[in-house]
């Protein structure tokens, strides 16, 4: 009587526990993998290494804040988190971050929140590189002929401020905002988020001494208006040179009194006088329309 050959299910029936754990991790991590690839939206990957990644990181929110950044400089983002109901407006930023290896993650309304340490985060947070301000001399050399308008912030510090003056900046085509060499003025979350994409738009020139960074500024054909609440010539009623630089002063301070004798002219915006003074980023948004104006 020839015997039968055993069958595989007998195998299987006697095959040793060990075996058998091994084969069901196997089968979850290729089910995983499965699922991984069929949902890529929700992947969380680790960023790659870069070159510069010894640059200081600055956390973004805001849609606008953070379209511009993809837009302009897509390889400063190092992190993305954002709300489930955010994929459909960030399909082609999550599509370049898994392109390029980038980590994101789907968070909830109240991760997001801490994450941006603002309830005004509307629904993504990124995590960017910082730009570093370009010297004087490198940003005159980059100019065209012809008319160019620049601010020098002497002072302003106020976040808020700041963002709306980069978004006044943007609309209105200000070549740069000029900051003196002992400035701690930067771009935060908070200014980005104001400025709805002027953060990306405006570049920031750092200064050296102050005395050699009005002869720089006035061999390159530039004039200095000095921006002062009262005293000054009716801005409206003042021709204005086709190089300008606007000296925007402190919110509280105003401007520093040597620097204000040191500008072209002296510049104020004509008003009721049921207050006092217009908020800095408010004042800011009027020379600029007004030396836009006088272009014709």
């Amino acid at each position: 009587m020839t015997s039968k050959p055993p069958s595989p299910w007998d195998k299987a029936s006697i095959r040793p526990d060990a075996a058998r754990q091994r084969e069901n991790s196997d089968r979850r991590q290729h089910e995983h993998a499965a699922r991984r690839e069929a949902n890529p939206v929700r992947e969380d990957r680790p960023p790659p290494r870069h070159e510069n990644s010894n640059r200081q990181e600055l956390r973004y929110y805001g849609l606008n804040a953070v379209r511009a950044v993809f837009a302009q400089r897509p390889e400063a983002i190092r992190k993305l988190y954002l709300l489930d109901s955010r994929i459909p407006q960030l399909q082609p930023l999550l599509a370049w971050c898994v392109q390029n290896r980038i980590g994101y993650r789907i968070v909830e309304e109240a991760d997001l929140g801490k994450l941006a340490a603002s309830s005004h985060h509307e629904g993504v947070v990124a995590d960017v590189l910082r730009v570093e301000p370009r010297s004087l001399t490198e940003w005159l050399a980059t100019l065209p002929a012809g008319p160019v308008l620049a601010l020098w912030l002497d002072g302003v510090g106020n976040p808020h401020n700041f963002g709306a003056i980069l978004r006044s900046s943007a609309h209105f085509g200000v070549a740069a905002i000029l900051q003196s060499h002992d400035s701690t003025l930067a771009v935060s979350g908070a200014a980005a988020r104001v400025a709805e994409g002027g953060a990306e738009q405006v570049p920031l020139v750092r200064m050296g001494e102050r005395a050699d960074a009005l002869a720089q500024l006035r061999a390159a054909g530039f004039q200095l208006g000095a921006t002062i609440v009262r005293g000054g010539e009716d801005l409206f009623a003042t021709p204005l040179p086709q190089r300008l630089v606007y000296v925007m002063g402190a919110e509280g301070e105003g401007m520093d009194p040597e620097l204000a004798a040191t500008c072209d002219l002296r510049l104020s915006i004509p008003g009721s006088g049921a207050v006092e003074s217009l908020n800095v980023a408010a004042a800011t948004a009027v020379f600029l329309a007004e030396w836009q104006r006088d272009r014709g």
